[in-house]
């Protein structure tokens, strides 16, 4: 429906892409940048992924087109040590058949916080069925140290197409 408008003449809302691009080109601060994903208006859902260079700066931003439906933030005094997104409503049960959410859980649990880095992220994000058929690449990225790092994936069989 948004891409139908903006071809139609109403263009007051962003391409996900270019929101992206702005909010990391232009943004000085986490909050600066979590104002804008969550404020502007977008020509279709999606969810936002977003972390600072201090500790306690990370959210998962679900949004429609014209608003934010929600914003689960970091909240390491309650014990909030991680966001996890995998294509869900965070309040709505995945899909039967796709439930990578409890297992990015269990592993992020098992691992724990003390022991996370890019390669611990990376062997969790490998672990099936967090990796599937449809997985195309990993980025991992660590603001303070300026890292980033994308993966092109191959899930080996067994291996759910999902």
């Amino acid at each position: 429906m948004g891409v139908i408008e903006w071809i139609l003449g109403k263009k007051d809302a962003m391409w996900i892409g270019f929101i992206t691009r702005a909010v990391l080109e232009n943004s000085t601060s986490y909050e600066e940048a979590r104002n804008i994903l969550i404020k502007t208006k977008i020509l279709a859902p999606a969810y936002f992924i977003l972390g600072g260079n201090k500790t306690g700066e990370g959210c998962v931003i679900t949004r429609d087109r014209k608003k934010c439906l929600d914003v689960h933030e970091l909240d390491p005094e309650q014990g909030r040590w991680y966001v996890v997104e995998t294509n869900y409503d965070r309040w709505k049960n995945p899909f039967f058949l796709d439930d990578r959410r409890t297992a990015a859980k269990m592993c992020l649990n098992h691992t724990t916080q003390d022991k996370i880095s890019i390669p611990t992220i990376y062997d969790i994000l490998s672990t099936k069925p967090v990796l599937n058929k449809l997985t195309v690449f990993t980025t991992l990225m660590d603001v303070a140290k300026g890292q980033f790092e994308t993966y092109l994936r191959d899930c080996p069989d067994p291996c759910i197409g999902w």
